[in-house]
């Protein structure tokens, strides 16, 4: 933040930004099984996504561009 160049009438106001708590958060709560188990199906539904796309995108993004078969149409000229 930013420091006020006039003087403060009350020190708690100048020295907020250096002020601790002395009230600790309460303790996080543990996740159940079933809620770590779907974080991790989730996790593993996006990475095969990803790796099914990439699998079936390589065709296409392959250097040699040789059209696989030709049509009637050139092949009687």
């Amino acid at each position: 933040m930013f420091r006020r160049r006039e003087p403060v009438p009350f020190a708690f106001i100048a020295e907020a930004d250096r002020f601790r708590s002395n009230v600790t958060p309460p303790p996080r709560e543990r996740t159940s099984a079933r809620e770590r188990a779907g974080r991790w199906l989730i996790g593993l539904t996006v990475v095969a996504g990803l790796v099914g796309s990439v699998l079936l995108g390589m065709p296409a993004l392959s250097l040699d561009q040789a059209p696989a078969h030709e049509s009637q149409a050139s092949q009687n000229r």
